[in-house]
């Protein structure tokens, strides 16, 4: 069922005056905050809108409008995009209409992503048994090791350096994850977990993902740590390699 928002239309919205703050509790959304709220939310609604579409919906100046549109374009909230025309295209420019990014859709509306992926694990847990969930959990990691792997090339042999490597790759995928050394070898974190609350219930999940980690810095690893767990960080252990070279990761500081 999509989400049912309600946005009330033709409300004037106050302005405040050129260079006066706006007045707002301790802490709280100033009027700005709340005028881009309901920009959002109304584009969350229609879908798209040109900047004078929505300015005459919430009563401002074209001016007014402009200015809040591109404090959302600065914040990665919107997106301007050229409106499409059926039939005769008049003279001129086609006016820009303005549209959700993904992350802002995210936080405009409730989603149930995660409550879908662990009914469907469900579901080929009962039709298909333990072996079956394994089987698409190897699947769902199998992209990204090819990826990760293709963008590891050049990282060399030496399984300390590789994790460096593998956390570099794994920040632009979004796991915000460090490589480092420590007394007993190295360990790989991952700060952010796409799918905490699936492998909560599945941990199979978890474990596809390590024997990826595995294959990729080509070593033993042992999970000592994982968001999907309750732990702050997902904690990836690499035993120190016997006679192994001087790792190129960064050293865990221990003055603090």
């Amino acid at each position: 069922m999509k989400n049912a928002v309600v946005v009330s239309t033709h409300t004037p919205v106050a302005e405040p005056a050129s260079g006066a703050a706006a007045a707002a509790p301790a802490g709280g959304p100033t009027a700005d905050g709340r005028t881009r709220d309901r920009v959002l939310q109304l584009l969350l609604a229609q879908g798209a809108a040109t900047a004078a579409q929505l300015g005459a919906e919430l009563g401002l100046s074209p001016a007014a409008i402009r200015r809040h549109l591109d404090a959302l374009l600065a914040d990665g909230d919107v997106v301007a995009r050229e409106q499409s025309v059926r039939g005769h295209r008049g003279r001129g420019r086609p006016a820009k209409v303005f549209v959700l990014t993904d992350a802002a859709r995210l936080r405009c509306g409730r989603h149930t992503y995660d409550g879908m992926a662990t009914a469907a694990l469900r579901w080929i847990a009962r039709t298909g048994g333990a072996e079956a969930v394994d089987s698409f959990a190897a699947e769902q990691v199998a992209d990204l090791e090819a990826r990760c792997r293709t963008a590891m090339e050049d990282a060399g042999d030496e399984p300390l350096a590789r994790a460096e490597a593998l956390a570099t790759v794994l920040t632009a995928e979004g796991y915000a994850a460090n490589a480092s050394t420590i007394a007993s070898g190295g360990q790989l974190c991952q700060h952010h977990c796409p799918v905490a609350h699936v492998a909560a219930e599945f941990p199979q999940l978890c474990e596809a993902e390590t024997a990826v980690i595995s294959r990729l810095i080509g070593s033993h690893v042992q999970r000592l740590a994982t968001i999907a767990h309750g732990d702050g960080v997902c904690t990836t252990h690499i035993p120190a390699q016997p006679g192994g070279p001087h790792t190129t990761a960064n050293p865990v500081r221990t003055d603090r």
